[in-house]
């Protein structure tokens, strides 16, 4: 047999005394830890000169209430059924997008979509249409988000299908492209 090089160490047998030792050494560390806080983290440090710098408030979205839309209704006035704002064209200034219909006692009056913007001088202004009233198509679900106009357009299959029950469905996607608001989802009406 041979004998170990190394005598039999001390700690290689656990007693209750060693376990007391490192629980009472454990619960000096986190108590003194509690009273040993370092100092609050400033996310900016502090400037010696005031800022005279004031950032630019956004520009507001054009308000459709203030706009003549081309829309014809008669005796009747358009109301803007809709209205969604982003900046569509990437100049930093919003665009509004207005669905209007007239104003109609009854029955489903068809929508019109249009694009609303403000002149740096002047009051807001139709630039484009992009859901003309005459197609006869009424918009369900709209919306404006990352530079991009989405709606699902409610058509009809013939002029004998009445206009209280659309019965085709398309979807639309508009984004602004060389100079122009251009539909990335091209035209594919189904039936509903």
């Amino acid at each position: 047999m041979q004998h170990p090089a190394v005598p039999e160490l001390a700690h290689n047998t656990t007693r209750p005394i060693h376990w007391l030792a490192t629980a009472a050494a454990l619960a000096a560390v986190i108590a003194g830890s509690s009273f040993l806080q370092p100092d609050h983290a400033n996310a900016a440090q502090p400037s010696t000169q005031p800022s005279t710098k004031t950032a630019a408030a956004p520009a507001p979205a054009p308000d459709p209430a203030t706009v003549t839309f081309p829309i014809a209704c008669g005796n009747v006035k358009p109301v803007v059924k809709k209205k969604a704002s982003g900046d569509l064209d990437g100049d930093g200034r919003p665009e509004t997008v207005a669905v209007v219909h007239c104003a109609a006692g009854s029955g489903t009056p068809p929508d019109g979509v249009y694009v609303v913007t403000q002149p740096t001088e002047g009051k807001p202004r139709v630039v484009a249409t992009l859901v003309d009233p005459k197609d006869r198509q009424n918009v369900s679900a709209f919306a404006v988000r990352d530079s991009a106009i989405t709606a699902t357009l409610l058509g009809y299959s013939s002029p004998d299908v009445p206009s209280c029950c659309p019965d085709m469905q398309d979807k639309a996607k508009w984004q602004w492209k060389d100079g122009t608001f251009a539909r990335s989802t091209p035209a594919g009406a189904h039936s509903v």
